[in-house]
């Protein structure tokens, strides 16, 4: 066999080696002349226009692509031959044996001959149309969760067991003061005091520590120093790294703790006096006779009446009559102790509960209350009215089993009071 044609074989197969390496790459691979016309396409080519090599070589794209949709190609095919620019960008393609629409990664350049002059486009590329339809996707996705997390009305964040935020919505970063991106990589300590965030951290180390969820109530000072309450759930998140991650959910119920409060508020507080009523008297009460009991300290109570009231009404009618049983609250509190509990617990009666005190101490205090009111004229348009006050006082006995009993006497003490021409004190036997 003559030498040249044996060289030709060997050039042959390793013309066929390269193809069939060009062929298997994956990707688009094309050279074309300084016309932008094919000299050389690969099998993933090829494909892509139904096509044979003989069909394509010597051709441009303007059989292959509908370059009126998009000019992409061609632009940035003469940046390449007209500048020797070397191409790395996204290119969409409409294929018009197929209809289709592509996105590729193309990687274009320059082919110059021994003088270094431009005489072709060596490219590749490839095809990132489903890579793009799924980061469009994972966009999409990313600003609605986004436009939900940051316009819900609860405070959404992702904490890891070493205490650090990987997740904050715009509502808990305005919570704190801060941007969401401010946040995310510090720790809860960093962004609030040490004994709020320790509060919080409690309910956390119960959701690392049994992995399950967890809810409650939790209050800590908002950045602009106002006390806030909150119902949180908390959720494990499962994770292939060791470190632990939950997501919290807090609920602002500042509004409702306050409406709450003022509802036991209500229940507890006599409206037209503001001072406690029947039934917190009686809580208090009881509580106290019994620590009396426990102690063996003294536990006195005085039962108050207004003198004539019925007859104020029946005169005045009923706003002096108020006006009366607001007077008499507010001048009874100046002479009450901190440890004593005043409260209305009738029309016009009060009560005054006094821890640790024996009878003889007592007495002296209905005494101060009874001249309070003596010579006292509560001034009303065109007239005064005069008040006084009858007062009756008891001390638990050693043998007395309930309060009850003990609030009896002094109720009896004040009948007794009455009884003897009023505006006077009258202690229990």
């Amino acid at each position: 066999m003559p030498k040249s044609s044996s060289v030709y074989q060997q050039l042959q197969r390793e013309a066929d080696a390269l193809r069939a390496v060009l062929d298997d790459m994956g990707a688009y691979i094309f050279i074309k002349d300084a016309n932008g016309c094919y000299t050389y396409a690969n099998h993933q080519v090829l494909e892509l226009f139904g096509l044979q090599l003989e069909q394509v070589i010597g051709k441009d794209d303007t059989h292959f692509f509908d370059l009126s949709i998009s000019d992409q190609l061609r632009v940035n095919d003469l940046r390449v031959l007209q500048f020797g620019e070397v191409i790395e960008r996204e290119e969409t393609n409409f294929i018009k044996g197929t209809g289709e629409t592509r996105v590729y990664w193309s990687i274009k350049k320059p082919l110059r001959d021994s003088a270094g002059n431009i005489i072709g486009i060596c490219g590749i590329s490839s095809d990132i149309t489903e890579r793009k339809r799924l980061e469009t996707q994972l966009r999409e996705q990313k600003q609605l969760l986004d436009t939900v997390m940051n316009h819900v009305d609860a405070h959404i964040y992702m904490k890891t067991n070493h205490r650090t935020f990987l997740f904050a919505n715009r509502k808990t970063a305005e919570m704190f003061g801060m941007s969401p991106q401010e946040i995310v990589g510090k720790r809860d300590i960093d962004v609030m005091p040490t004994r709020d965030a320790d509060q919080l951290w409690k309910l956390d180390s119960e959701v690392f520590r049994t992995q399950r969820k967890q809810e409650g109530e939790e209050s800590f000072k908002d950045a602009k120093g106002k006390l806030r309450h909150y119902w949180t759930v908390k959720i494990p998140l499962k994770s292939t790294s060791e470190t632990g991650v939950l997501i919290g959910l807090s609920t602002d119920i500042t509004e409702l703790h306050i409406m709450k409060e003022e509802l036991q508020r209500q229940a507890s507080t006599d409206v037209l006096t503001g001072l406690p009523n029947r039934r917190s008297f009686y809580e208090y009460a009881q509580r106290e006779f019994s620590r009396s009991v426990r102690t063996r300290l003294p536990l006195s109570v005085i039962a108050l009446d207004i003198d004539h009231f019925k007859s104020v009404n029946d005169r005045y009618g009923h706003p002096v009559g108020d006006a009366v049983l607001i007077a008499v609250a507010k001048r009874c509190l100046e002479v009450v102790r901190e440890a004593d509990l005043l409260a209305r617990t009738g029309g016009e009666e009060f009560s005054l509960i006094l821890p640790e005190t024996p009878l003889h101490t007592a007495m002296d205090v209905a005494e101060r209350l009874r001249a309070l009111f003596d010579g006292y004229d509560l001034q009303i348009p065109g007239e005064s009215i005069s008040i006084n006050m009858s007062l009756g006082v008891a001390m638990r006995t050693s043998n007395e089993k309930s309060f009850d009993s003990l609030f009896s006497r002094a109720d009896k003490a004040l009948l007794q009071a009455k009884q003897q021409g009023r505006n006077q004190v009258c202690g229990a036997q």
